[in-house]
């Protein structure tokens, strides 16, 4: 059975979770990586049908991120969707 966006989106987001670290405090300790709407503008590269230049977050790791971009567009509508939700999570650490 084929899942469903919202079940592909959140896989990604766990996966960012359990295998980076990547949770919503993690995000929020760190501004460095993660202020000034980087998490959104990363997805909004990947969001992008046909990527011509790849945006590449401040200090986040170049060759990771390119790989990203290399992606499928479905692989990296999924990445965007848990992008969006990370940033949720940063914000919610804030509080």
């Amino acid at each position: 059975m084929k899942k469903s966006g919202i079940e592909l989106i959140s896989d990604e987001r766990q996966k960012q979770i359990e295998k980076h670290g990547f949770t919503g405090e993690h995000h929020a300790n760190h501004p460095e990586w993660y202020d000034n709407r980087q998490l959104i503008q990363a997805a909004e590269t990947l969001l992008m049908p046909e990527i011509r230049s790849c945006f590449i977050p401040v200090n986040w790791d170049v060759e990771w991120f390119e790989r990203l971009c290399k992606k499928s567009y479905k692989e990296r509508l999924i990445i965007a969707g848990a992008l969006i939700a990370a940033e949720i999570d940063r914000l919610e650490s804030l509080k």
